[in-house]
């Protein structure tokens, strides 16, 4: 029974007893069934839209899901594999790098190609990140001793 049936049967109740009206306690009882029944009548609306929001925040969170499997390449199970050395797990011999953003201090991967764009927003917290491409060979070492120089 909900509960705007249980204060109908109780005003139900209370209307069987035929008070006299003219008395203040039984002028009281019916106000108070009253004030109960615009309550329950509240609790029941809003017990609906609870409902309606629990169905629309689960639809949210499965279509979060959906993207962030399809984002960050993430399994719930085995955790993120873009960034595991695991031989087992093939991004078809794309080599993927993780960076920290220094604002909000979330570990992004990326791969090569957006390595080479030199930047781009963390997708956390906004931020624009940049990096700079240092590939190690003799020759670009011996550029970058002459340049500070």
């Amino acid at each position: 029974m909900t509960v705007t049936e249980k204060v109908a049967y109780l005003k139900g109740l209370i209307d069987g007893l035929e008070l006299d009206s003219s008395a203040k306690e039984n002028k009281a009882i019916k106000a108070i069934v009253d004030v109960l029944e615009d309550i329950a009548f509240t609790v029941e609306d809003l017990d609906d839209g609870l409902t309606e929001l629990a169905e629309q925040v689960d639809a949210i969170d499965e279509d979060l899901d959906a993207l962030e499997e399809d984002y960050y390449e993430f399994d719930e199970e085995d955790g993120c594999h873009c960034c595991d050395d695991d031989d087992d797990f093939d991004f078809d011999d794309d080599e993927l790098y993780e960076v920290t953003c220094p604002s909000c201090g979330d570990t992004i991967c990326i791969d090569e190609a957006m390595l080479e764009d030199g930047k781009m927003d963390c997708p956390n917290c906004g931020e624009l990140l940049e990096f700079e491409i240092e590939c190690g060979c003799e020759d670009c070492q011996a550029d970058d001793e002459e340049e500070s120089k």
